[in-house]
């Protein structure tokens, strides 16, 4: 298969239509859906209105949810420890403060628990592979902060509750929004280098769904960014952490509060009892269940193992029937199918395309419009492009930025995604990239309050393990800005809650009861949760490593 600057012929032939229609196309305005056509559009077309992927869940607190069908496969499943064979006397680390997850969130936690006075000897942070492994630093667009003379958190807050279609917990989005400022100035007084302009002014952008241009970013690294600064602080305070050493479930006292939970040694295969008078929960999203059959912009260790511990500990949830689909992951070369193409590129200028080079839809509608209306011209009309491999795209036409702020503008405020297509001999500012949506975020998850509080005392939660804070549908920026507000809300929570606890004697009773409740529903299938990290491989290559190692 001859290629030409990373693309088949057939795809050049494309390509050309595209470069035909750019002159055009700069002034040209491609309207907003009404209200009537976005409703229309997500219906027919996204997968959350697909009934033939969903399914009643069984049993627990959320009995009778339609969810889809990966999600009730897990939550339905059985422990992957027998309790019995479990040594509850025993106890390896005895904390105030125990942080199930070491993300954006769960780091964030730590450090303001710190803060709110708790001794980084008292806290303990479990990382299912290295601290950082998480969704927080392949976060790239921006974190939306409301700053400006002309916004306010008020019409943030308007945004996002009209982005999750009026279904946010009005007082977890207001927390939400209120909050940014004070993470704004926190990454300032850390060093969290935004891009700036020649005046040293925070430089700011526009999001899908978005009124206001509050997007702010370093270039296309900013959980990257925001991360790498966070991390050196909780590592500057001494907190412990370890690493590849997920929990697997929780543990209560004979009151059912959450007292600490099981943690296991990926590589020693030992199990930890962790004994806590505060659990927070951060164990972030779901991507690696490839919700409808999805590729993912997920980390690899995202298989939805909070949600399912807090659930088998009787926890509720809320609006796990929603899931995030990104309209724009890479849909070409086949290596990097899947992997998150920022909505910074479409926030700079770049329009979404069909073959012959016309405008697909207004690039910047929230994000379930704009992916379903993706999915809509792939699945339903002949005015898609197609890879080698048969995989469905539309163009987003990059070199357009060139053209609408000038040369230099993608190495300049685009360096992953440059870097990214450079690999496969791609040149993103000559010719346009080929996109298809992509499962990027879980919307629903463990319900709480706006101090953290799940509905089981002793259990908090922050980060995208949690559910109510964006309804149904989340919009660009909102998540690295969840993750610092609730992380730190959480963690000021968790301070003075050690102060008022005393744990009882630990017990996996509610993991017994589940074991009961699932044997009593009679499934066709024993599953085991949870999952910890994904098998990619085939049954014939499983089957052969069983046998070359019994």
């Amino acid at each position: 298969m001859k290629l030409i600057g990373g693309y088949t012929e057939e795809m050049r032939k494309s390509i050309e239509n595209v470069n035909k229609t750019r002159s055009k196309r700069i002034n040209e305005a491609f309207p907003h859906m009404t209200m009537e056509e976005r409703d229309k559009v997500l219906k027919e077309n996204h997968p959350d209105y697909k009934t033939d992927v969903k399914r009643a869940l069984l049993y627990g607190e959320n009995k009778g949810d339609i969810v889809p069908e990966e999600i009730a496969n897990i939550l339905e499943s059985y422990p992957i420890i027998n309790p019995d064979e479990i040594d509850l006397s025993k106890i390896d680390y005895d904390v105030g403060v125990l942080i199930i997850g070491a993300g954006g969130a769960g780091t964030a936690a730590a450090i303001w628990a710190n803060y709110s006075g708790v001794p980084a000897e008292d806290i303990l942070v479990s990382s299912k592979l290295r601290h950082g492994d998480a969704n927080t630093v392949m976060a790239q667009g921006g974190i939306q902060i409301a700053d400006r003379p002309e916004d306010s958190p008020l019409i943030h807050y308007l945004d996002a509750v009209g982005g999750g279609h009026f279904d946010n917990i009005p007082e977890l989005a207001k927390a939400l929004v209120s909050d940014a400022p004070t993470i704004l100035k926190w990454h300032k007084d850390l060093g969290v280098m935004y891009d700036l302009d020649e005046n040293g002014n925070f430089m700011v952008l526009s999001g899908g769904g978005t009124s206001r241009f509050r997007m702010h970013s370093s270039k296309d690294y900013t959980g990257l960014e925001i991360f790498r600064v966070v991390r050196d602080e909780f590592r500057n305070l001494n907190i412990p952490v370890l690493e590849f050493t997920p929990a697997i479930e929780l543990l209560t006292d004979e009151t059912g509060r959450v007292a600490g939970a099981i943690l296991y040694h990926l590589e020693t295969k030992q199990y930890f009892v962790v004994r806590a008078k505060t659990t927070i929960m951060a164990t972030g999203g779901f991507g690696r269940l490839h919700v409808a059959g999805f590729p993912t912009t997920n980390h690899y260790g995202a298989t939805m193992d909070g949600v399912l511990m807090a659930y088998r500990a009787n926890a509720k949830l809320r609006n796990l029937e929603s899931t995030q689909f990104h309209p724009t992951g890479a849909a070409y070369p086949e290596q990097i199918v899947g992997l998150l193409i920022t909505e910074k590129v479409r926030g700079l200028g770049a329009q979404v395309l069909g073959r012959n080079g016309e405008q697909v839809c207004y690039p910047l509608e929230p994000r379930d419009v704009e992916a379903s209306a993706i999915i809509r011209c792939c699945n339903n009309t002949d005015n898609y492009i197609e890879s080698p491999t048969g995989m469905r795209g539309v163009w987003l036409d990059s070199p357009l930025i060139e053209e609408i702020r000038g040369k230099g503008t993608i190495k300049k405020n685009l360096a992953a995604m440059d870097r990214m297509f450079q690999r496969f001999g791609i040149d993103m500012t000559v010719d346009p990239i080929l996109i298809y949506p992509t499962l990027h975020y879980q919307n629903g998850g463990v319900l709480h309050d706006e101090r953290c509080h799940s509905s089981i005392p002793g259990l908090m939660i922050a980060g995208e393990v949690s559910g109510g804070v964006h309804g149904k549908n989340r919009l660009m920026g909102n998540s690295l800005l969840e993750i610092n507000v609730f992380g730190r809300r959480a963690g000021i929570e968790a301070a003075k809650e050690i102060n008022k606890v005393k744990v009882g004697k630990l017990s996996l009773d509610h993991v017994r009861k589940n074991t009961l409740t699932l044997d009593s529903l009679g499934l066709k299938e024993k599953r085991y949760a949870p999952m910890l990290l994904p098998e990619y491989r085939s049954d014939i290559v499983i089957d052969r490593l069983v046998q070359l190692y019994e």
